[in-house]
């Protein structure tokens, strides 16, 4: 080789705001199959305790062949494939659209990711541009199992380089339930408070409530009451969990002397806390079919404790199936402020405190 030659360079820095380009196609390198154990670090992690996802005897009594894996923990995976190339030098998440669960995924089952590219938006100070795109997670079969649009603020490598044409890509309020038929098994509800002779059927002592769907109503509040504090070691090991390479999250020589002066912790980690926290007034929502939308309000700490709450925001049938129904809620997260009266909003701003506003559509039984 010559002496003057030039070698490529071998690693990546990530991508930035001027590499992206409308309609680019992202395929993610390292499918993840995922095993038990990932279920066991994850519930070690959150500590989620919905049955379906806890107990292949009851996941079974309801017609599941075993216990399918947490929503999240499918998010997450799926979510963290994307971060090396998506957003390895973002500045901030921030927000989910259209998210759909499409089919349930088991233990055992290998998941990939793909991204395009739906928009592109240079930010005013030109310094930052937000990235459109749209994920989709598949399995060794290559059927689709998530689907979702997130826009993600990252870092331009030269502020004075061309701007692309501003696209903004129209996003639904809300994912239609009807969509929500296909994907499940049919749900053998049984007698509810009593299984049947031969144990099939839901057992609402097991699951750890007696209130089905109907026992909901719109314009309802439930204080999930109870609090978790955060570890460092905890959303460390989470975010290794998913292979989310952020660095934001991880090196605390470069981010000790950014905004906060500390690693920030996933959004995902605060997501998930809620979810688990919510087990207390929603407990028989066992299955998330979709997330309508979502931000992160405010940066969250190692040390910060999450407190949840959800109001219901819509009721709706699901055409075909008269086994279960769906249930539209805001979860609501915060740190170091208790749920109990707190407002998520003050005047147009978020009140103090609120981390998280997700809406979520639920499936229960009926």
């Amino acid at each position: 080789m010559s002496a003057n030659a030039t070698i490529a360079p071998k690693t990546d820095p990530g991508n930035y705001f001027e590499d992206f380009r409308l309609g680019q196609m992202i395929h993610h390198a390292t499918p993840r199959t995922i095993t038990t154990g990932d279920v066991a670090l994850y519930t070690a992690l959150y500590g989620p305790r919905f049955a379906v996802q806890s107990s292949d005897v009851f996941a079974k009594s309801i017609g599941y062949p075993q216990s399918p894996l947490d929503d999240l923990l499918v998010f997450h995976m799926v979510f963290g494939k994307t971060v090396p190339d998506i957003s390895l030098n973002a500045i901030a998440n921030l927000g989910y659209a259209d998210c759909r669960f499409l089919a349930a995924v088991y233990p055992g089952d290998t998941l990939a990711s793909v991204s395009e590219v739906i928009g592109l938006k240079e930010n005013s100070n030109r310094e930052t541009g937000t990235v459109y795109v749209r994920s989709t997670g598949r399995n060794q079969r290559g059927e689709a199992v998530l689907e979702y649009t997130r826009w993600v603020m990252v870092r331009k490598r030269d502020t004075a380089s061309h701007a692309p044409e501003t696209v903004v890509p129209a996003l639904p309020d809300r994912v239609d339930p009807a969509l929500f038929a296909k994907g499940l098994p049919s749900i053998d509800t049984g007698s509810f408070d009593m299984p049947r002779a031969d144990g099939t059927g839901w057992d609402a002592r097991l699951s750890g409530s007696p209130f089905r769907w109907a026992d909901y109503q719109v314009g309802e509040k439930i204080d999930h009451v109870d609090g978790m504090t955060l570890e460092e070691s905890e959303h460390q090991l989470a975010t290794r969990l998913y292979q989310n390479t952020a660095k934001v999250h991880f090196n605390q020589h470069t981010e000790g002397q950014g905004r906060f002066g500390r690693r920030l912790v996933y959004g995902g980690v605060v997501i998930s806390l809620a979810r688990a926290l919510s087990f207390n007034g929603l407990a028989n929502a066992f299955h998330i079919a979709a997330i309508n939308g979502g931000r992160h309000v405010a940066p969250c700490f190692a040390g910060d404790t999450i407190y949840a709450w959800s109001d219901i925001l819509e009721m709706a049938e699901i055409p075909g199936r008269n086994d279960i129904g769906a249930v539209r809620t805001r979860l609501v997260a915060t740190k170091n402020v208790s749920c109990v009266n707190h407002p998520y909003k003050s005047g147009s701003d978020y009140a103090e405190g609120v981390v998280l506003d997700l809406d979520l559509w639920l499936v229960m039984p009926r």
